[in-house]
Parts: C-alpha cells; structure tokens; sequence
C-alpha cells in the first residue's frame, strides 16, 4: 500500500491532542494541499482561517461549544465557504492566463466568455429575483432537453460552494496525516458568534467546518473503526 492510501485508511478523528509544534512549511504543505483541491470551474469558492496563536485559539475553541478537540488541538481551521469571491478569482486565473505563452488568444477569449456565463448564472440579483426568472427558463428547456439546473438561488450556491470546499477539508486532512499530524472536523460551534469573530459577510460566507489539527495524545485509546462493508455501499452497474 503506498503511502496517500495508508493516510487515508488510518486517518481517524482523533478527540485529544498534545502540544506540538507546527512549522511554517507544515502549515504551508497542509494548506496547499487543500487548495490543490478540484472545485467546478475551477472557482475555488472556499478560503481558510488559520489559527494558530494562544489566545485566538482559546477564543475559536469556546466558540465551538468547548469541545476537546478544539481545546487541546495545536491549530485550528476554519473553513469557510465564500460565494462573494467567485467574480474576482475568474478575473485573476484570466490575468494568469494572458501572462502564459501557453494560451493563445482564442482560449483566453473562450475563458473570458465563460466566465461571463458563469457571473450571470450564478448572479441571484436583488431577493431572488433574476434566480427566479433563470429557474423558470431552465425549468421550461428541461421539458424537452436533458440538463442540469444550476445553482440560482443563494442558499443553492452555498450549497454548490460547500460542495468544494469539502474536497478540499479532506485534501487537507490527508495531507496533515501524510506529514505525521492527526485532525478532527467538527460541525458544532456557534455559526454566527464565530462568522462575526472573524468578520465574514452572512451574504457572502457560510462556515463548513473547523479542523483540529494537532498529534493525537498519548493517553488517547481510539475505539475500534466500524464502516459499512464495501457492498453495502456501492453499486456496480
């Protein structure tokens, strides 16, 4: 078995950490891993929250409720999903892209024309109401032509957001168990003292989870793993 597969198979959600130390170039592998992550369109609608110092660490753990993990863990991260920063990264990978001998004049055209595509479909305007007319004219084009329905709604782009900002919770997760560290995300803290802690926009930003990192404690017993069998799961067709 290489070595990505063993972290996945013994990547647990540890419950008790000890103090250690984590490098700067840890912390850049981790988050690097993460944003190495497939996300639609390439969009990358997520941005992480590092916390890593004492006192931020005490102030983010009481928000999530006390819990162990986030009271012993050596760094805390807050992974937010952010619908608000989508117009500005198409523009950056379009900067990028006109900056690479790569791309001729044609693909960065057909870049910038799906781009666009993308601001309208994904633009909800002012209380839903371009969302509304869009989810009318995909309903109708669905009668008669097999597609997809888009995220048109706001609280469907937070869900098409989280969507990728999962991946890449577990890209980081495995990249930590890779370099030796143990984690546990964790879904329960108080959402919006927390989004207010660190100034996030409740238009724009929506709290997936908080990892704790950190190495699991010695004194730690994990209890026996359980997963369903692997035909229970999954269907071949």
């Amino acid at each position: 078995m290489n070595e990505t597969l063993a972290a996945i198979f013994q990547r647990r959600a540890v419950k008790v950490f000890e103090p250690v130390e984590i490098s700067e170039e840890m912390r850049e592998q981790i988050l690097n891993a993460a944003r190495h992550a497939p996300s639609s369109f390439n969009s990358q609608p997520y941005r992480f929250y590092w916390v890593g110092t004492a006192k931020e660490k005490t102030a983010v753990a009481k928000l999530c409720m006390g819990q162990k993990p986030a009271e012993t863990a050596s760094a805390l991260v807050v992974a937010v999903a952010d619908i608000g920063s989508l117009a500005a990264t198409s523009q950056s990978q379009l900067e990028w892209m006109r900056r690479r001998s790569e791309f001729s004049e044609a693909k960065i055209r057909d870049y910038e024309r799906t781009a666009k595509i993308g601001r309208i479909l994904f633009m909800p305007g002012p209380f839903g109401i371009f969302a509304a007319v869009k989810w009318g004219m995909f309903w109708l084009l669905n009668l008669w032509k097999v597609m997809g329905m888009p995220p048109l709604f706001r609280h469907d782009l937070f869900k098409w957001a989280t969507k990728s900002t999962s991946l890449a919770c577990e890209n980081l997760m495995i990249a930590a168990e890779t370099l030796g560290l143990n984690t546990c995300p964790m879904e329960g803290f108080d959402g919006r003292r927390l989004c207010r802690y660190l100034g996030l926009s409740a238009r724009y930003h929506e709290i997936v989870m908080v990892i704790a990192i950190g190495r699991k404690s010695h004194v730690y017993v994990e209890p026996p793993q359980w997963r369903r069998p692997l035909e229970a799961t999954v269907t071949i067709l």
